[in-house]
């Protein structure tokens, strides 16, 4: 059986992508690549698992035994709340609410909503946010502030020879300089919109 990443490690690093000093530790130079497993990392409960290139885990969500629960908590790989989503109740089409937790303190960062097939990231009063795009058997996530230029991308990941890992194994590539918890924290909503969170 093939692994999910092809590297084993036991490490569980906190070491995320290469960033510069000043940055974010959750923003990078450079492009960055992720593997995401729709799986907990806790025997046999729902959630989310996200490793860097190195095959270190950085990003998690434990849903435990609950599927698509109306409140998920993104954590990264020592269990401290990056983002929690939540859903708005009576949406007729959905509506989730993400809100960053700093020092304690939640502050709502960005919204999804779901209109029909579409589905939109409003990142606050200044910018016109994100939408995601279908793409194949993955999807996009485009910046409407800079005439659709992608963000990033989620494939379906395959190994080397080409054999497909199934549906709830992914690559995720981020672009330069784009906050990575921000993105796995809207893809943790679209898991949640297609029942796979």
């Amino acid at each position: 059986m093939a692994k999910v990443y092809p590297r084993t490690t036991s490490s569980l690093s906190s070491s995320s992508s290469s960033s510069s000093p000043t940055s974010s530790p959750y923003v990078s130079s450079k492009q960055e690549c992720f593997t995401i497993w729709m799986k907990s990392l806790v025997y046999n409960s729902h959630g989310c698992t996200a490793y860097n290139s190195n095959g270190e885990i950085v990003y998690r969500v434990d849903n435990y035994d609950k599927k698509c629960s109306s409140q998920v908590y993104l954590m990264d790989v020592q269990g401290n709340v990056l983002f929690s989503i939540q859903r708005k109740k009576l949406n007729l089409f959905g509506c989730w609410d993400g809100f960053k937790w700093e020092f304690s303190k939640k502050q709502r960062w960005f919204r999804v909503t779901r209109k029909r097939q579409k589905i939109h990231v409003d990142l606050g009063v200044h910018q016109k946010g994100y939408k995601i795009v279908k793409s194949g058997v993955g999807f996009k996530i485009v910046n409407l502030d800079q005439d659709c230029a992608m963000v990033a991308e989620v494939k379906r990941k395959q190994t080397n020879s080409g054999i497909d890992l199934g549906n709830d194994v992914s690559t995720l590539t981020v672009e330069p300089e784009i906050d990575q918890s921000l993105i796995m924290a809207i893809i943790m909503v679209y898991g949640l919109i297609h029942r796979q969170l």
